[in-house]
């Protein structure tokens, strides 16, 4: 039984990658940093599916939030870490852009990968076995929507982190990948993107739709299946062609 930690899976792609590994019966690690409620709901299906489950909350969009969480989870043999907690935060233009915002927008969704991953490393490194898969965005592609820059930065160097981390942890048996969705229907853009902004996304997506959480879930779970052993750093796109690297 492997262990699984997700951060950032009180809900959407979170939520339906937790469940794409409770189907194999993994011992998961539920984090959730407000949504306590929806957390436990998705603990309570995965057990149903015949996992296990454990929820954890922690702000990683803290430096003393992410480092608490690191410290915490060094206790635990973490065999697959999937970097999923990440937020638009709110959107900014460069001129109005307050400082605060900007920190807040790379401590969440890009300092606290590092420092959770560098948390998991040891026990992967001792067993020589391990898969991390770091959820990017194609706004680290295409720079982002309006006002949303400051998050696609910090999702392109996801893209970078985890080709540096591929490079010095593939020789000790560890895969580090990275998945950039494109864009998903969740609780994100329910928050973020306006109906018009959405139709707009849609029309320009070759797939002519939004794509799923479980759609980037499955993509999710495969790069840590035996099925993805000759795989390593790469960024894989889930986008309905919307973006081609």
């Amino acid at each position: 039984m492997r262990t699984v930690l997700i951060t950032g899976a009180s809900k959407g792609i979170g939520a339906a990658t937790a469940l794409a590994f409770a189907k194999e019966k993994a011992a998961l690690l539920i984090h959730y940093s407000s949504d306590k409620a929806g957390a436990e709901k998705v603990a309570t299906y995965a057990r149903s599916l015949g996992a296990t489950a454990e929820t954890m909350h922690a702000d990683l969009a803290t430096l003393t939030g992410a480092q608490a969480f690191a410290k915490d989870i060094a206790g635990h043999k973490i065999d697959v870490l999937i970097n999923n907690a990440g937020s638009l935060i709110g959107r900014h233009k460069l001129a109005d852009m307050p400082s605060d915002h900007w920190e807040q927008t790379v401590m969440l969704n890009l300092s606290s990968v590092f420092y959770v991953a560098q948390a998991v490393v040891p026990h992967m490194i001792e067993q020589k076995q391990g898969w991390i898969v770091n959820v990017g965005s194609v706004a680290g592609r295409n720079g982002g929507g309006p006002g949303a820059f400051a998050y696609a930065t910090c999702k392109g160097a996801v893209s970078a982190l985890t080709k540096g981390m591929a490079k010095e942890l593939a020789p000790q048996g560890i895969h580090v990948n990275c998945v950039a969705p494109g864009v998903i229907a969740t609780n994100f853009h329910e928050v973020f993107s306006t109906p018009q902004m959405l139709e707009s996304f849609k029309a320009n997506t070759p797939a002519g739709r939004l794509g799923t959480s479980e759609e980037t879930a499955d993509v999710i779970a495969y790069l840590c299946s035996p099925q993805a052993a000759y795989i390593y750093g790469q960024t894989i796109e889930v986008n309905g062609g919307l973006y081609f690297a």
